[in-house]
């Protein structure tokens, strides 16, 4: 009887620690894709980062924007014909980022033509990110705080309303100084996807 007990036990303990390591996922492989004229250095300075917190990431060679995204009336492309293109150039165990220093534009709000500093799928496989509407003197930071923004996106994570918090919606301004880490709540659920964050 004792023993019938103890092998339950250890059954039941077994269970419990598969099913937590099961609720962290392994994060995806996280392909990086210059384009256009997208400084080497800088992309290289976003792998980097991003190995911080996925060991798993790939850098391409830069390609050129897809013909369909060009929207001549403001001289930009638009974001979202670019995640398009870009999903399907990738497995599915990956996520792809666009890196861009030429404006990019998605419709929003009933306009057609809105500008922004990235566009995401959430949740999906891939996102982009211009730096085109970033302030010079932090450009680097505030670029990689939006590749994370978008990467979480990709996640499934939404818009959050902490004002620190990366997550943060731009609300058509560039509030990324003020926007420190993820808040406690897309910190948690960035780490079940197997993010790697301190």
């Amino acid at each position: 009887m004792k023993y019938c007990f103890l092998i339950l036990l250890c059954s039941f303990v077994s269970c419990t620690n598969a099913r937590k390591e099961s609720e962290v996922k392994k994060s995806k492989v996280i392909v990086i894709q210059p384009l256009g004229n997208f400084k080497a250095d800088q992309a290289k300075n976003v792998l980097v980062q991003i190995k911080e917190i996925n060991p798993d990431v790939v850098l391409r060679s830069a390609i050129s924007f897809p013909e369909n995204s060009y929207y001549k009336p403001r001289n930009r492309y638009r974001a979202d014909s670019i995640i398009r293109f870009l999903s399907n150039t990738i497995g599915k165990d990956s996520v792809i980022v666009g890196l861009s220093n030429r404006d990019i534009s998605t419709t929003k709000n009933g306009i057609e033509d809105w500008g922004v500093m990235g566009l995401g799928y959430r949740p999906g496989k891939s996102c982009v990110v211009s730096d085109f509407r970033m302030e010079s003197k932090n450009r680097n930071q505030q670029f990689y705080k939006v590749v994370l923004h978008e990467l979480g996106h990709t996640e499934g994570l939404p818009h959050c309303k902490t004002k620190t918090c990366l997550m943060r919606d731009a609300e058509g301004g560039n509030h990324l100084d003020e926007e420190k880490d993820f808040c406690q709540n897309c910190k948690s659920f960035l780490l079940k996807k197997g993010w790697n964050l301190i």
